[in-house]
């Protein structure tokens, strides 16, 4: 049986009990029914104010999307047909931003967006693509009058529409969330307890505030700042639904965020559930996987069980060979476009201190095959040989060497660093498929030869001009933040992911926070 710290009411202490259960009693089931009815009846004193929490319910506004991807096709083919002389022009257009919408609905882009962006710029074009099929199959049937060849013109300005269309709801929707914080009460074991609420407090970019936990069991979390208004016992109890909200509306919780264990799964999570979504509280599972984004995981049903099914890390396929074709390209047009700027700093490099231009230094690759990778060079030409009597005054823990006022850098140096130019020559290794555009950070030899069996894995693509660790705080970070800033992306990376990574290291560098 569980209890819950309650307001000033004729019921004083705690109800229930703290530690083992106990056989329960008549004394103590009239207790139950008292504060269930404390906690149900409309004039229950839920804070201070006695004003009762507001129930905050996720909106979904699929009509909205929808409409946009609607106007967004169908407007401009209309004015297209129309200027093209096409037979009755707002009849094709309404019936392309039909199937338009319709399609789009079918694939999921109009789905819960707290599970993973709707489908980016390359599903975008790959809706585009089966809509000019289900057009010509539709135009074959229907016998339409409208030329081919101008119904494509006219459907085109419907994929950069939809596009920008969906950019825009995403940046209103991170402006939602940095608005509405949802307030979480965690219950489960203290293990799990303790778990969930260093992963939460550790980051800050999540809509999450943790204000109270509710233990099951007679163990207590570690975490002492942590609020207890309440405990569920070891087993299964009567006023395990009532104890919950009650620690819910004491804390004004709008989410109930579940940490399953060996007290607390199967029927009673059920029947947990079953009470809160009763009383307009939100219920949230907290599973064991981490590190794997959203859309890898589909949920399906199977023999009663509900089952995740985890889609595995891509390595190859149609993302693989567009991801090697953009690198190459994009290392091509860049070293194009800045081969003036390389010119002048290679210039700045030599005139400034003694030494050659470039530093060239073996990194280690995918699959732990080592290359040399180019950079400008950024310090005295015997940097590598006092590396030594500055090994006591490395500032960063794990097999990384980095020092924030390094004494081997030169002035001009320091300003490549901070702007990350010195960086532009590994464009050349990207262009030789050695590195990637977007990746994890290549490791120097005696590096990788200390990485344990985790570490090892951010060898398994290929290494990055730019990834997650370059707009996260570069140098900034811990040794283990990037370590798990890389590991995602190993396992989750996709070619629209790296399309957002390089847009905000233009940011990132713009910044300059964490390069030195």
């Amino acid at each position: 049986m569980g209890h819950v710290e309650i307001p000033e009411t004729e019921i004083s202490g705690p109800v229930g009990l703290r530690g083992a259960p106990r056989p329960r009693t008549a004394a103590s089931r009239n207790r139950t029914a008292a504060l269930e009815q404390l906690w149900r009846a409309p004039t229950a004193q839920r804070d201070p104010a006695g004003k009762a929490p507001a129930r905050r319910k996720p909106v979904h506004r699929p009509s909205f999307a929808a409409l946009t991807d609607l106007v967004g096709l169908a407007g401009p083919a209309w004015l297209l047909l129309h200027l093209g002389g096409q037979p009755r022009p707002w009849l094709a257009a309404t019936a392309a931003g039909l199937v338009w919408t319709g399609l789009r609905g079918a694939r999921g882009r109009y789905a819960d967006p707290v599970r993973s962006e709707p489908g980016g710029p390359l599903g975008a074009l790959g809706d585009w693509l089966v809509l000019l099929g289900m057009l010509a199959v539709l135009h074959a049937a229907a016998g339409g009058s409208v030329d081919p060849a101008t119904a494509v013109v006219a459907v085109a300005p419907g994929l950069p529409a939809a596009v920008a269309a969906e950019g825009l709801r995403r940046r209103l929707r991170t402006a939602r969330r940095g608005r509405s914080v949802r307030r979480v009460l965690l219950v489960g074991e203290a293990a799990g307890l303790d778990r969930a609420a260093e992963e939460l407090g550790s980051r800050t970019a999540h809509g999450y505030q943790l204000v109270a936990a509710i233990p099951v069991g007679p163990d207590r979390p570690a975490h002492e700042d942590v609020q207890v208004p309440g405990r569920l016992a070891s087993c299964p109890a009567d006023d395990d639904v009532t104890t919950v909200l009650g620690g819910a509306y004491a804390h004004e919780a709008d989410l109930v965020l579940v940490a399953p264990g060996p007290r607390l799964t199967g029927d009673r999570l059920r029947r947990l559930g079953w009470g809160l979504h009763e009383a307009g509280v939100a219920l949230c599972v907290l599973s064991e996987l981490s590190g794997v984004a959203a859309s890898r995981v589909r949920p399906v049903t199977a023999a009663g069980l509900t089952l995740l099914h985890i889609a595995p890390p891509l390595r190859g396929g149609p993302q693989g060979v567009l991801k090697a074709v953009l690198d190459r390209v994009g290392a091509l047009v860049g070293l194009l476009v800045l081969a003036p700027l390389l010119l002048a700093v290679a210039l700045s490099v030599r005139l400034s201190s003694r030494g050659p231009v470039f530093h060239r230094q073996v990194r280690q690759g995918q699959h732990n095959r080592p290359f040399t990778m180019w950079k400008f060079r950024t310090m005295v030409a015997d940097a590598e040989a006092r590396k030594a009597q500055l090994a006591e005054e490395n500032e960063v823990d794990g097999p990384l060497f980095k020092m924030r006022r390094d004494p081997r850098v030169t002035p001009v140096g320091r300003t490549l660093r901070r702007t990350s130019i010195d960086e532009l020559p590994q464009l050349f290794n990207v262009l030789l498929g050695q590195m990637s555009l977007v990746g994890p950070r290549p490791p120097l030899p005696e590096e990788a030869s200390r990485y344990d069996e985790r570490e090892h894995r951010r060898l398994a693509v290929k290494p990055g001009l730019t990834g997650l660790w370059q707009v996260s705080g570069r140098s900034d970070l811990s040794w283990q933040e990037t370590v798990s800033l890389d590991l995602w992306y190993v396992d989750n990376w996709s070619v629209a992911t790296d399309m957002g990574l390089l847009a905000r290291t233009v940011r990132a560098v713009a910044d300059g926070r964490g390069a030195y």
